[in-house]
């Protein structure tokens, strides 16, 4: 069948405007499936070539703070109230210095910790970071392990279950239960953990920054005050 000009013309349209939608972030998710099963599923690699350029932000960033890239550990540090994250690394875990933060642009809930599935919060507490996600809707994730045994310990005693999972640090501007970062930020954190590795990184999550602030009224009850000296406690490691 020949093609004809009209046609021709008509084809280059659609895939350009196609193009064009899919660069934007909120199109771009609603049609991840479909990328997915004509892009096919990408690697870690993948992303990391195709995020290039966080190579280059985080090299200055590194530098300016004077820490070696890349690092031997990474704490990244989420502050609920602030809608803050703040990177810490450095050669030893006891010799952390900060080398760059950024805003939260999305996070659900409130103050306190996740009890159960559905009820919309952001964990608190000291995490693993489990897993790096390359094709995530919300352009790429880190996976926090969540629940942690502590998590787990105290909702046996609570008499919970279902304690919720899928917990992401992600790009994007929208959440529930994670924290939207953006996806210039997202492609900074997911490039700084491949290139650390998983298992040297921690992720720590407050309510506070609790280093310049008390804790807001309430909190401090049954087993949540015992959380709350272990974050405090581990905050005191961390320098400006």
């Amino acid at each position: 069948m020949a093609i004809t000009r009209r046609n021709f013309c008509l084809g280059v349209g659609v895939i350009a405007v196609s193009t064009i939608a899919l660069a934007i972030p909120p199109v771009r998710r609603l049609f991840h499936p479909l990328v997915v099963r004509f892009q096919g599923r990408r690697t870690v690699e993948d992303r990391l070539q195709e995020f290039s350029t966080a190579h280059v932000r985080l090299k200055e960033k590194f530098d300016r703070a004077g820490v070696v890239y890349p690092p031997a550990h990474v704490v990244l540090l989420g502050l609920k109230d602030e809608r803050r994250l703040e990177v810490y690394a450095g050669s030893a875990r006891e010799s952390l210095r900060l080398v760059a933060d950024y805003p939260i642009l999305a996070a659900s809930g409130g103050a306190g910790p996740k009890l159960r599935e559905g009820d919309r919060q952001v964990p608190e507490g000291i995490y693993a970071l489990e897993s790096l996600n390359p094709n995530s809707r919300f352009h790429a994730a880190l996976r926090i392990a969540y629940p942690n045994d502590f998590d787990r310990k105290m909702a046996k005693q609570d008499g919970r279950s279902q304690l919720g999972g899928d917990i992401m640090i992600h790009g994007g501007a929208a959440s529930v239960g994670c924290l939207a970062m953006g996806d210039p930020a997202a492609e900074d954190l997911f490039v700084l953990a491949a290139d650390t590795g998983i298992e040297n990184v921690t992720i720590i999550i407050a309510p506070v920054d609790l280093r310049q602030r008390a804790l807001p009224e309430g909190l401090s009850t049954n087993w949540r005050a015992g959380l709350y000296a272990v974050i405090s406690s581990e905050l005191t490691t961390l320098r400006k």
